[in-house]
């Protein structure tokens, strides 16, 4: 974009700006996500929640299908793996 607009645009820089933070929250949020650490971690604890009875069999069931969906994502897509780099 050449000066003029820039100039022109400077109104829309804190817009602009804004969307970036967001965009940069979010792709970390992800990245968190589907980190397998995190996804073993919480298969982890929701093996000690069965274990102490605070879940069903069945709400186990449905919680770890979905965790390792997330993992089986993760490993394919290589998620987690970047160290907060874009992909």
């Amino acid at each position: 974009m050449g000066l003029i607009g820039e100039v022109l645009m400077l109104p829309f820089a804190p817009v602009r700006g804004g969307l970036w933070a967001v965009s940069q929250v979010l792709a970390e949020a992800e990245r968190l996500y589907y980190d397998p650490a995190t996804v073993r971690a919480e298969l982890a604890r929701l093996e000690e929640r069965l274990e102490s009875g605070e879940i069903s069999e069945e709400e186990f069931d449905r919680q770890e299908d979905e965790l390792l969906d997330r993992l089986e994502t993760a490993l394919h897509s290589g998620a987690g793996t970047d160290n907060g780099t874009t992909r």
